[in-house]
């Protein structure tokens, strides 16, 4: 029978937690280290809902991308969303855990699956570790010759069964030099244009930061916050199952993107 050590021990294999962000919150957040786990569950963000998931389907475990708690939270009480996951998770007795930008930044992580899903070559990271220089933050690599930015746009949201992406900057010219930032990377422009990225591939970039990538000759492809990493949640429970005897894992199957496309009526004569 798995115990939360062995769990933990393979999480920490696949995500070294040395390689998240000194800001980040990772590793065993809730919960004993001791005792069995049998039953883990991944999902991308802790919501009430999904909390009830893990509580209702006797969870030992829930991995969740982004951490909960985060940042210091002065009292837990069901009056806040965060504090209902929290109350529920506590309650049912089911630790969390969270990797995050450590999952991120490791070999094979996120930004590595969505390098090899576009298909680029001459993988390596935009800012590597300094320990570990063969990872790091963010992915670059080179998009097929002469496939276009919006080709690449379309190929990513067919990979991640996105509904579309958003795209700043001159869509028919050639994608080049791909920057990866799974999740919000337009705080890496500078690091992307030192690089000599022409492209960055990203979850979600606010208004302005989008207009000055293009402006500064940087296009930028935006398929959603929640699809740059959902999958690679889905992944982890594959891996973790595959690598743990005995261990029942799955992805939440009530997670949702708590932003969906509406599509606009069609235009009429």
């Amino acid at each position: 029978m798995p115990t939360l050590n062995d769990v933990t021990e393979i999480l920490r294999q696949l995500a070294p937690l040395e390689l998240a962000a000194d800001w980040d919150a990772v590793g065993l957040l809730v919960g004993s280290r001791r005792g069995a786990c049998e039953r883990v569950m991944t999902c991308l963000t802790l919501t009430p809902e999904v909390a009830a998931e893990a509580a209702r389907e006797q969870a030992d475990l829930v991995v969740t991308h982004h951490p909960l708690p985060f940042r210091p939270i002065p009292r837990i009480t069901d009056d806040t969303p965060a504090g209902a996951a929290l109350l529920t998770l506590v309650s049912a007795g089911v630790a969390i855990w969270s990797s995050h930008t450590a999952w991120d930044s490791a070999a094979g992580g996120i930004n590595d699956q969505l390098a090899a899903m576009l298909g680029l070559t001459e993988v390596r990271p935009i800012v590597p570790h300094a320990d570990m220089p063969d990872v790091g933050t963010g992915r670059m690599g080179l998009a097929a010759e002469g496939m276009s930015v919006v080709a690449l746009a379309k190929n990513l949201a067919a990979g991640l069964a996105s509904e579309g992406a958003h795209v700043a900057g001159d869509q028919d010219r050639p994608a080049g030099l791909v920057g990866i930032v799974c999740g919000s990377g337009g705080e890496m422009l500078r690091d992307l244009l030192a690089a000599g990225c022409s492209t960055l591939v990203t979850g979600e970039v606010r208004l302005h930061t989008a207009a000055e990538a293009a402006a500064m000759g940087l296009a930028v492809v935006a398929v959603g916050h929640h699809a740059s990493e959902r999958f690679a949640m889905e992944k982890l429970a594959c891996l973790l199952a595959e690598r743990v005897p005995g261990l029942t894992v799955w992805a939440s199957r009530s997670e949702t993107d708590p932003l969906a496309w509406v599509a606009a009526p069609a235009a009429t004569s």
